[in-house]
């Protein structure tokens, strides 16, 4: 998959090791960058696991349309698909076989 981050800081964060660090600490950064490998392996995001330890899943209320993946306890990844139409199952649900493109939005602990 292709993958795309929000903002020039988040790329920045995303890629650089020394500005990752800074801005989550060490390990936080290493998952982000193993998450990011990890998407950029994949053909989409149907190849990406629902299961731990990435436990990608689709996200409600008012984060709804966006996904996330698990890098510690509390802490996630935040992204969405990058496409226009998102690509929808008859049913109305998210394709995720067709999704081929993300855009990284955070990383954040949205649990309180």
């Amino acid at each position: 998959m292709k993958v795309y981050c929000s903002t020039n800081t988040l790329l920045k964060a995303c890629l650089n090791t020394i500005e990752g660090n800074k801005k989550w600490g060490k390990a936080i950064a290493d998952k982000v960058r193993l998450r990011i490998t990890e998407f950029e392996a994949a053909s989409s995001l149907g190849d990406i696991s629902k299961l731990p330890p990435a436990r990608c899943h689709e996200l409600s209320n008012n984060r709804a349309g966006q996904l996330s993946v698990v890098l510690n306890r509390n802490m996630r990844l935040i992204f969405m698909p990058k496409h226009d139409p998102v690509p929808t199952l008859p049913s109305g649900g998210l394709d995720w076989s067709r999704v081929t493109e993300i855009l990284i939005l955070e990383v954040i602990d949205y649990h309180g």
